[in-house]
């Protein structure tokens, strides 16, 4: 599959995500009554709904999206990376920029295709998921209703990682590691964002770690494809300037 793409085709992805409200306190009675029913999937007996609440930003429908970070590969020698951020409080308006976006490149490019780690069990499904929620359409290339398994434009590093080995799981932070590529995580990690979020309000920082992780995970790509990597002196973020 890699020796047919392009690589000037490929929209590389990652999202943060945080809990709806922030707290569980802050939940409606019936958001706080269905929290309670999903987290007895996973919590400790000793734990109530609320010990785990900080867990409810990895589910699309108890937490929200606040920054979408994509990166694109310029073909010249040598590569270079160009990165843009949708970040904000307004879901709705970030989705909508990001969408109008990802249409655009669809159209332009023949062959688009939308890559991320771990993207077909969390980021894919979960801007869609949250773009039905916040009433916006989903884009075709995201939408897999009906497809057929070649028709479906999404790459996935952990998936591509795993060689059929469906019982691994593999971080970008440790597959960064073993590659030798520089590690995303050198300033904060996921499980930070929502106190960053909620405490600090501090959207850039969080926009920049997303930014990072976009970076880790076309190099990780170009990785596989036996590829040249990505210069730090050709890296263009047209968010941060």
């Amino acid at each position: 599959m890699l020796e047919n793409l392009k690589v000037e085709d490929i929209m590389f992805l990652d999202i943060e995500t945080v809990p709806e409200s922030s707290s569980f306190e802050m939940l409606n009675a019936a958001m706080q009554n269905l929290w309670e029913k999903k987290s007895r999937q996973f919590r400790a007996p000793d734990q109530t709904a609320q010990d785990v609440y900080e867990r409810a930003g990895i589910y699309s429908e108890f937490g929200k999206i606040i920054c979408i970070s994509v990166g694109f590969i310029r073909v010249k020698n040598p590569f270079s990376f160009r990165l843009k951020s949708f970040f904000g409080k307004d879901e709705k308006s970030l989705l909508s920029e990001f969408s109008v976006m990802l249409s655009k490149f669809s159209r332009t490019n023949k062959g688009a295709t939308l890559c991320a780690h771990n993207g077909k069990e969390f980021d894919f499904p979960y801007i869609a998921r949250r773009m039905i929620i916040n009433e916006l359409t989903i884009p075709e290339i995201l939408d897999n209703a009906g497809k057929k398994p070649w028709e479906i434009k999404l790459l996935d590093t952990m998936d591509l990682w795993k060689f059929g080995d469906y019982k691994n799981y593999t971080s970008l932070d440790l597959l960064t590691s073993v590659l030798g590529i520089p590690t995303p995580k050198d300033d904060i990690d996921g499980s930070m964002v929502a106190g960053i979020f909620y405490d600090e309000d501090n959207l850039q920082r969080i926009a920049q770690y997303c930014e990072k992780d976009v970076l880790a995970i076309a190099r990780v790509l170009l990785r596989f494809m036996n590829l040249p990597g990505i210069n730090e002196d050709n890296i263009e973020s047209i968010t941060f300037q």
